[in-house]
């Protein structure tokens, strides 16, 4: 689960920023229903098998409407759940708990699915020493949440963002003049500390990057044969890393590789919502 100081520091403005989107002047359908305000209490129940993750975000969503809104968790992040089990009781403000529930799930739902992808897909590769990495493919100021599901899930974290590493892809291959050429230009202007990982599309790119002392090489779009050559190529002169349409259907065909990384943006792109649900509202 998040810390406090994370929570509050990262990921306040964001939810903040959510519960704008959902209550932009006031909720009408509530205020209908619920003039004065009462105390009550709602369960959070789960309605298909997977992972959980989120609780943190979830219980913080209601927090900055009312702090005073209790929890009782019954399950933790990273835990297997059941369809039909009771995960939590949450008791408070009966206006709170309608107003915040659109949005608490939102991230509940969204990071469970994809600890429960990333689950699912790490799986297969437990016994190989390949790692499973997620990419920056997340949705416009959800990374936070998103990598942190993917963690969860049992993947890996690539760069969090653009300041994090050096990644030179095509592009940026294109727009230096070459494969050597930007390299020679990534270590004269990146610290020390940092590593240079180059994005490769052919055989040529592969040789070009060995001589000129990438630190890693991903393998991009390659073939099953393709990779085999480069990897050959490689001779174990940096870490290498497979990118490229990989999904938890096809992620087992690479294990024999013998590669150190398989990257997947479908672990946040393509992952599937996890149903989970607000029941049994009543007074108390």
């Amino acid at each position: 689960m998040y810390d406090e100081v994370t929570l509050k520091l990262n990921a306040d403005p964001l939810i903040l920023s959510a519960l704008r989107e959902d209550i932009s002047s006031e909720d009408v359908s509530t205020n209908c229903v619920m003039p004065q305000k009462k105390q009550g209490e709602v369960e959070l129940i789960c309605k298909e098998d997977g992972i959980i993750c989120g609780l943190g975000v979830f219980k913080r969503v209601f927090e900055l409407l009312d702090e005073n809104t209790e929890f009782e968790f019954y399950v933790n992040d990273g835990d297997k759940v059941k369809k039909g089990q009771l995960m939590a009781k949450i008791r408070g403000d009966i206006k709170v708990l309608l107003s915040g529930e659109r949005t608490a799930l939102n991230y509940l739902q969204r990071m469970s699915g994809i600890a429960t992808y990333t689950n699912e897909t790490a799986s297969i590769l437990k016994d190989s020493k390949l790692k499973l990495l997620d990419t920056r493919k997340t949705t416009p100021n959800n990374r936070l949440f998103e990598k942190y599901a993917v963690r969860i899930g049992g993947g890996n974290n690539h760069r969090y963002n653009l300041s994090d590493g050096v990644m030179l892809k095509d592009n940026h291959i294109a727009a230096a003049g070459g494969v050597k050429k930007a390299i020679e230009m990534a270590r004269e202007y990146a610290p020390f500390v940092r590593k240079i990982e180059v994005e490769v599309e052919n055989l040529d790119m592969v040789k070009e990057a060995v001589l000129a002392g990438a630190d890693i090489i991903m393998l991009d779009n390659m073939s099953h044969e393709q990779m085999k050559e480069a990897i050959n190529i490689i001779d174990k002169k940096a870490e290498i890393e497979v990118s490229g349409n990989v999904t938890r259907e096809n992620i087992k065909k690479l294990i024999d590789l013998g590669v150190d990384y398989v990257s997947s943006g479908a672990l946040t792109h393509s992952a599937p919502i996890l149903d989970i649900s607000l029941k049994n509202l009543h007074q108390i």
